[in-house]
């Protein structure tokens, strides 16, 4: 490689990283949790307000559901891999934790948002 890909390189890596900084900084906080079973509403929580959730996957599994301190985490579920669990903590508008072997997503929305039926969805 030449000094001028290098340098090609290098400024497509700090363009990415600072898109990367930006788009977390001006996500809002979500309000709201909604829980999806094979694409179902399971459950609604508020971000708000603490509290430990076991949520039963399509298969029959577990999940258990985390709110503490303004955000929702998986702390256990009984699928082989656990990649749900490892996904960390979410509290913006917009991210998710996906459990693929039972079928369950956790979104996170804001304020009034996923709380009511529209006309799409009916």
């Amino acid at each position: 490689m030449k000094k001028t890909d290098f340098c090609l390189v290098a400024v497509i890596l700090v363009i990415a990283a600072i898109s990367l900084f930006i788009g977390n900084a001006i996500k809002e906080d979500g309000k709201n949790i909604i829980v999806s079973v094979n694409g179902k509403v399971y459950a609604k929580y508020l971000l708000s307000e603490n509290g430990c959730y076991e949520l039963k996957g399509y298969d029959g599994g577990y999940n258990t559901l985390m709110i503490e301190d303004g955000v929702a985490y998986l702390t256990d579920a009984d699928c082989p891999d656990k990649l749900c669990v490892k996904q960390g903590k979410i509290s913006k508008i917009g991210e998710s934790i996906i459990c693929l072997p039972h079928k369950i997503v956790i979104e996170i929305t804001g304020e009034g948002e996923g709380l009511t039926i529209d006309a799409v969805t009916q």
